[in-house]
């Protein structure tokens, strides 16, 4: 016997979070069961144990819309954030619904039901679940391995080779000589953070990466504290972030000279007399092409005037039993090397999705309004943005998924599908980002289209209108009824009757 419910949400971490908050206040008489695969909630948060662990984006937009941040650093350290995660969870009462140790491994729907089956593993043991709709908030990376690009000569280095996604607890590296493999926001955030301990850290690149002063702490949200109620403050310094995000972004689109001379400008002004600025810190893209990495209140930047700290900028030879031999001839002694080089995608969790029997390739299918699939019905997967603070897109997809619900349940539906008819889309890359992991995983992502509602805007007052205020209804969404009716009352022969009904809006 599987138990069911009429909402399962898969993950607990911060969309997971936002996704609970929103079914109990809009959808208050849906059943739930939230399933997380490890074996406390935080997500990435918990994950992540690494040397200076910290988001690059700030807390007025990290945090949640419902919950005002309170902390007095918005450049924040991981601890911080799972203690603020943790806390709202416990406040909106969401721990009593979670079951922890449970890992998705498929979900399949029937369409004479209107129902998904999960098979979820518990240890050992298979349990089964079924539900009317699936809010998959498992994030996009594999939390069992991240990227190796297979080092040549790892094998004779005598030192410890670490990834950042499993750093060892209290592992000790006083006095040791660090090489970072990497220019993204793990290595920027451990470079500087590792000084404290080791003898000296040298960050080591391929190529350079558009890095950003950050304050920690932001004086416009300290004002706003002291002058207005707290919630008021927090809703004001949130908007501030989010515009001024939106403009660093479209400026770098638009103009990208101007984004690069205001960017390069900093730090020079920090570096221009301990490093060669044109060498390590100008890279071959424009801004925003990849993600920029926050330098908090200038830690890397104050590192390497101190000498505490370097950068490298080559390609690797091999390894050898003290270092790393470069491509240019010369050689870097190393007690410790941590591979900070990336993440592999791992599009919903790892779940195999299957319709009446027949796999899904969740790589071929076109993403609706950005949390749908073509041709999936009553199934949402929570993606946060790329250029901004991932609960901004994770509240709107959220709040969007209950008026779906609401939708349903007011006319009558038993499940809603997205479906490509008459009009001709264009199929596109879903991230246009050139980050490594995203084109690594380029096959297994959905698509996108050219025209809404299948483009990805990457923009959350564009995504505002579409997700908050616009009708559920449109000529994409096409809802639908199982009527069970009786041939013959003196037999129990059941015959379903399946009704569409397409609003269109």
């Amino acid at each position: 016997m599987s138990e069911q419910f009429d909402v399962v949400i898969i993950g607990a971490g911060i969309s997971g979070v936002t996704a609970t908050y929103h079914l109990q206040k809009y959808s208050p008489n849906k059943s739930y069961v939230v399933l997380e695969r490890r074996a406390d909630m935080g997500g990435t948060w918990d994950l992540f144990k690494y040397p200076g662990v910290r988001s690059d984006s700030d807390m007025f937009t990290l945090g949640f819309n419902f919950k005002p941040w309170l902390g007095e650093k918005s450049i924040t350290t991981g601890e911080s954030i799972l203690s603020y995660v943790k806390e709202t969870a416990s406040e909106i009462g969401m721990r009593d619904h979670i079951r922890f140790n449970r890992s998705v491994v498929e979900a399949r729907w029937s369409n004479q039901e209107a129902l998904w089956t999960l098979t979820v593993q518990n240890g050992e043991q298979t349990e089964t679940i079924t539900t009317r709709f699936i809010v998959s908030c498992a994030g996009y990376y594999d939390y069992d391995k991240g990227y190796d690009p297979g080092f040549e000569g790892r094998d004779t280095f005598s030192g410890d080779i670490i990834h950042p996604q499993f750093w060892p607890e209290n592992y000790d590296y006083e006095g040791k000589n660090v090489v970072v493999i990497g220019s993204g926001a793990t290595a920027v955030t451990m470079v500087p953070a590792m000084t404290d301990k080791a003898k000296h850290v040298t960050m080591l690149q391929r190529s350079p990466t558009y890095m950003a002063y950050m304050p920690a702490e932001d004086g416009f949200a300290k004002w706003a504290r002291k002058l207005l109620p707290t919630k008021m403050a927090y809703s004001i310094s949130r908007w501030k972030n989010i515009l001024f995000t939106m403009m660093v972004y479209m400026i770098s689109r638009k103009n990208p000279e101007l984004m690069k001379k205001i960017l390069l400008g900093r730090i020079r002004g920090q570096l221009e007399k301990h490093i060669d600025v044109d060498k390590h810190f100008i890279p071959a893209y424009n801004p925003w092409d990849q993600r920029l990495c926050a330098v908090s209140d200038g830690d890397l930047f104050k590192a390497i005037r101190a000498g505490k700290a370097g950068v490298v900028t080559d390609h690797i030879d091999t390894f050898d039993e003290t270092g790393i031999k470069l491509k240019s001839g010369e050689r870097i002694d190393a007690d410790v090397v941590v591979t900070a080089t990336g993440l592999v995608l791992k599009p919903l969790g790892g779940i195999k999705v299957y319709m009446d029997g027949k796999y899904i390739d969740y790589g071929t299918v076109m993403n609706y309004k950005g949390l749908m699939a073509s041709g999936v019905p009553n199934f949402a997967a929570i993606f946060g943005y790329t250029n901004a603070s991932w609960t901004l897109k994770a509240d709107l997809s959220a709040k969007y998924i209950t008026r779906l619900l609401n939708h349903m349940d007011e006319h009558g539906y038993d499940y809603c599908q997205a479906e490509i008819k008459d009009t001709y889309v264009r199929e596109e890359p879903i991230e246009d980002l050139q980050a490594g992991y995203f084109m690594r995983a380029a096959h297994l992502l959905p698509k996108q289209g050219h025209i809404r509602p299948w483009k990805l805007y990457q923009n959350y007052i564009q995504d505002m209108i579409n997700l908050r205020y616009q009708k559920v209804t449109d000529n994409a969404m096409t809802f639908y009824r199982v009527a069970i009716i009786s041939l013959n009352p003196s037999d129990k022969v059941l015959k379903h009757r399946q009704e569409l009904h397409n609003h269109k809006g």
